[in-house]
């Protein structure tokens, strides 16, 4: 097996979503805001080559949307999947499989993309999509609080391409799946979010997604304000915490641009990052 981190692109939320009702004088303490108060994100992907196959871990954004719709979001930085991809020796078309961490546009809107006609088509042509079937049932009739992030050009098409496959099962740890590492399941940020628990070179690698968005996030408390389930994501954050230093896990960060892969240590204030490394850098040693 081998990891490769794949760079969809750099964006900006507002500082106050992404972290609820901890005041501003703390976050942006880890995340400092611009004029608009908003903080910067990264789109951060993670590649899995595995004897004949190779696993993307969501797409960011994309890039089928309007200038309106990017406009709310401050692209930033030269990031581009496929030029990530190419840096790495694969190309779109080599990828056999996208796991979806969950159908937020920003984890899923680069799984579709328009074609020269127009017209939405899976961007992976000879890759089957992998979503949990319970945040599928969710995501296609969505809630109020979540509708603005399910859209449905990111989600429709996958059904109608038939590339879409279901992953089931209510864990909180799926062991037997159809890919090289267990799945935690978490259901504070939105139904059955996702997150690969990866086996690498001896070490345990925690995809953490909207779990964790950013080193900010790993107090307790810091929750965004975007959590469906805000209390239950602070028992779900708990939890997994405790266990990531007990077990000395690194966690692969999705959306911090700063901080790729961390390590862990319990402080007198509770979980804090140890210290940060490169993927390769950290692999190759």
């Amino acid at each position: 097996m081998q990891l490769y981190t794949i760079h969809a692109g750099n964006f900006k939320l507002d500082g106050g979503a992404m972290f609820g009702v901890v005041p501003k004088v703390l976050w942006e303490r880890t995340n400092p805001s611009d004029q608009n108060n908003q903080i910067e994100m990264a789109s951060r992907c993670l590649l899995i080559e595995s004897e004949n196959r190779l696993i993307l871990i969501d797409t960011g954004m994309g890039n089928k949307q309007d200038e309106k719709f990017f406009g709310h979001y401050s692209l930033w930085g030269t990031h581009n999947l496929d030029h990530s991809l190419k840096k790495v020796g694969f190309h779109r078309d080599d990828i056999t499989d996208v796991f979806l961490t969950h159908l937020h546009f920003d984890h899923c809107g680069g799984a579709i993309r328009k074609s020269k006609t127009k017209v939405l088509e899976p961007a992976f042509k000879n890759a089957s999509f992998w979503v949990h079937k319970s945040h599928w049932e969710w995501a296609i009739d969505p809630n109020p609080r979540e509708r603005a992030s399910f859209l449905k050009e990111n989600i429709l098409p996958l059904q109608e391409s038939g590339q879409l496959k279901f992953i089931e099962g209510n864990g909180p740890l799926l062991e037997n799946t159809p890919f090289p590492f267990s799945i935690l399941l978490v259901n504070g940020h939105t139904e059955k979010q996702m997150l690969p628990v990866i086996n690498y070179k001896g070490e345990h690698l925690v995809f953490a997604a909207d779990l964790i968005p950013t080193v900010g996030h790993l107090p307790i408390p810091y929750i965004m304000g975007y959590d469906t389930r805000p209390l239950l994501t602070l028992q779900e954050k708990t939890i997994f915490l405790e266990k990531a230093v007990q077990k000395n896990y690194l966690l692969f960060m999705e959306h911090d641009p700063y901080h790729e892969l961390v390590s862990l240590q319990m402080t007198e204030k509770g979980v804090r990052m140890k210290a940060h490394y490169n993927l390769d850098s950290y692999f190759s040693k």
